[in-house]
């Protein structure tokens, strides 16, 4: 299987001629969500859930589906009748033959004074967790985690030992998107031999466009 990085929290994932996309939102790649068979967002916050995005790919491609919470289906459900799929914590469903388990149920608090939102992560063939804005550890492991970096909720003890209780064989950046070089540099000194270290996680910083191979082979 094959990972893309499409910019700041979303990443396609492609095999066998299907392409599956989480999180195409505004500070990600124009084409991110184009050309998907299935799109999956995690919550309704603009840097994951662009509705331009989505209606474009739901109307390149009119086979189409999405999975998401209420909160987002609720905004372009009535635009695309029996393609958009409403799902919460504990679901289980394939998505243009990914098989796929939700998990979480909550945004990470980013201020006593800001209403949280549902949030929700999504295991894709048992192998590659992309958790969305919470620091979510799912209920079984998996190999690979998408890991955010930075956000207003978060902070780089939260973001190390959230890694090491997960305990993947890889972690990926994610939720990068308002980092500097500067601040690239920093995770990946920290998150490498230059810092604490992840326990034994392999860790590394895609840039946007970069691919790597991900998953057990079928």
């Amino acid at each position: 299987m094959e990972l893309i990085k499409k910019g700041h929290a979303c990443v396609r994932l492609a095999e066998d001629g299907r392409t599956l996309v989480i999180d195409p939102g505004v500070f990600s790649e124009p084409d991110a969500a184009l050309g998907a068979d299935a799109l999956l967002v995690t919550h309704e916050h603009p840097d994951h859930f662009d509705e331009a995005r989505l209606r474009v790919a739901m109307e390149a491609n009119p086979a189409a589906e999405i999975w998401t919470l209420r909160s987002v289906a609720d905004q372009i459900a009535a635009a695309f009748p029996g393609r958009v799929h409403t799902v919460g914590h504990g679901d289980t469903f394939e998505a243009a033959g990914f098989a796929v388990e939700v998990h979480g149920e909550l945004h990470a608090v980013i201020h006593p004074d800001v209403p949280r939102v549902t949030n929700v992560g999504f295991v894709v063939d048992g192998s590659v967790f992309h958790p969305g804005d919470a620091l979510t550890v799912p209920e079984r492991p998996v190999e690979t985690l998408l890991l955010p970096v930075q956000a207003p909720w978060n902070k780089f003890s939260e973001v190390l030992d959230y890694v090491r209780e997960v305990r993947p064989q890889r972690a990926y950046d994610i939720h990068d998107g308002l980092l500097s070089d500067i601040g690239v540099g920093f995770f990946e000194r920290q998150l490498g031999p230059g810092g604490p270290g992840t326990g034994g996680t392999d860790h590394a910083h895609l840039a946007v466009g970069e691919s790597v191979s991900v998953g057990p082979s079928r």
